[in-house]
């Protein structure tokens, strides 16, 4: 098996050996990445890795950052003479400086989520397959694939998310213990998750701009951005957020294309800049040509700053955007074999938390569903024939498309579009038409629109962490 691996690294995943293959540090981090889709895949249940798996996982990526090893820096380092006759320096290998820092920080976020994942050993909850719902009363599976059949709440993620397992959750809800466990294990998932990040857009940051992307460029800033971004960004009294709030950033596809096209504008005005003061550095050599170059910045250098502004305030509205254009470029056409192995490794450490936060708040929701329901079925009882029925408000769910906080480009395929939630959910049965012995429930109307201006808040994790998948695809990362 090793050898297999070492062989496919060497041939660049080229198996005719002809040279036709992908550079080292390319093919390092594709082998990392399929080794995490291998074993991880899209983490479907909370339960423990299978021993064979686990063990794979620590003995292959083991076999792939050892090549970091051999990446050093030479560094002086003062050493004693052996008959203590004083001190001397002498350079001496150490591993290179970003690897130095980032490289031992991802081992150790690795091993805290295989740690945590190794906890949900004994849960109180378990896992139902999508067509076969247990009855609560232990009866057996209901052959119905709705949940409401059998007595559960129906959550939108049952039609959404049609390839996950359903979690199920005791009749009355976790006990407190249970929960505050998972909401622990949340918070350390989501911590890790943000360190990982941190790590893959530094690295991202630090990577050499590939001439293929440069190349691609359109000739002018105007045609990157299109005449309404344009026209803003080149005003005189220019703000940022002013101009995010008249842009459409109603979905992540939308969101991803403007960050592409002012990405794009900023690497077209910055070209353009170092063309006018390459010839003027060597032309002008007087003392009036010297103090004339450093007053004031050319037109392309204020744009690109404007550029990079809007682009900054966008990343903070959006902390969780998938990769750019360019950083994909960046990955396909980097040749630093340390960089791939520090962004790979962190891309797929990033994944993995962000599974393992889906899936906890997937348990999380299905409890707080079922507290609400048996809590409604109880006030029902006192309500029953005082008039119009008790309509409960449910926070919208975590498994719904529309409020996934994190997504990844490499997500997993729908067969069907995302529903968008409207007044009336599919679930509830049509209002009758108001007459004079039927006339328009005010409290509906007021709960309605309560649920409406609910579902249209973007998820947040931790305060600060965004929507990061558009509306049409699965939030799984692989």
């Amino acid at each position: 098996m090793m050898k297999e691996r070492f062989a496919k690294l060497l041939l660049g995943e080229d198996m005719s050996g002809s040279g036709k293959g992908v550079c080292t540090a390319l093919a390092v981090s594709n082998a990392i990445t399929n080794l995490s889709a291998t074993v991880f895949g899209e983490l479907w249940r909370l339960e423990p890795l299978a021993p064979a798996r686990k063990a794979m996982w620590t003995r292959e990526m083991d076999w792939l950052l050892s090549v970091a090893d051999s990446i050093v820096e030479l560094i002086p380092s003062l050493q004693e003479l052996p008959d203590g006759g004083g001190q001397f320096e002498v350079m001496v290998p150490r591993p290179r400086s970003d690897l130095y820092m980032n490289l031992p920080a991802l081992r150790k976020l690795d091993a805290m989520l295989l740690a945590m994942i190794d906890e949900f050993k004994e849960t109180d909850f378990w896992y139902v397959d999508r067509g076969i719902v247990v009855d609560d009363g232990g009866g057996g599976p209901c052959p119905s694939s709705s949940s409401s059949s059998c007595g559960r709440p129906s959550s939108v993620r049952q039609e959404e998310k049609w390839w996950l397992p359903c979690p199920r959750v005791p009749p009355k809800g976790l006990p407190e213990e249970a929960r505050r466990k998972l909401q622990q294990s949340r918070d350390c998932a989501n911590q890790i998750l943000k360190a990982a990040m941190a790590i893959n857009s530094d690295v991202l940051a630090e990577m050499e701009i590939p001439e293929a992307y440069l190349e691609s460029l359109p000739k002018s800033g105007r045609s990157c951005l299109g005449e309404i971004i344009y026209r803003y960004i080149t005003a005189e009294q220019f703000s940022p957020e002013c101009l995010l709030d008249c842009l459409d950033l109603s979905s992540e596809h939308h969101t991803l294309e403007v960050a592409n096209r002012i990405e794009a504008a900023i690497h077209v005005w910055r070209l353009k800049g170092q063309k006018k003061t390459a010839p003027q550095a060597k032309s002008k050599k007087s003392w009036g040509g010297k103090v004339k170059g450093l007053v004031g910045d050319t037109k392309s250098q204020v744009l690109s700053q404007r550029a990079d502004g809007l682009l900054q305030s966008l990343r903070l509205r959006h902390p969780g955007l998938p990769q750019t254009s360019l950083d994909m470029n960046k990955i396909q056409y980097n040749k630093d074999v340390g960089q791939s192995i520090l962004e790979s490794y962190s891309r797929v450490l990033e994944s993995l938390a962000f599974n393992t936060i889906a899936r906890i708040d997937d348990v999380i929701y299905v409890d707080d569903a079922t507290k609400k329901s048996a809590a409604a079925e109880t006030v029902s009882i006192f309500n029953r024939g005082t008039g119009a029925p008790v309509q409960k408000k449910i926070s919208p769910s975590p498994f719904s498309i529309q409020h996934t906080p994190y997504a990844s480009p490499f997500a997993t395929p729908t067969f069907c579009s995302s529903t968008p939630v409207n007044g009336n959910s599919p679930g509830r049965a049509p209002q009758p038409p108001p007459s004079k012995k039927n006339p328009p429930a005010k409290p509906e109307i007021k709960v309605e629109k309560l649920f409406s201006g609910d579902v249209e808040k973007v998820w947040t994790y931790a305060g600060n962490l965004s929507a990061r998948k558009e509306a049409g695809d699965a939030p799984e990362r692989d």
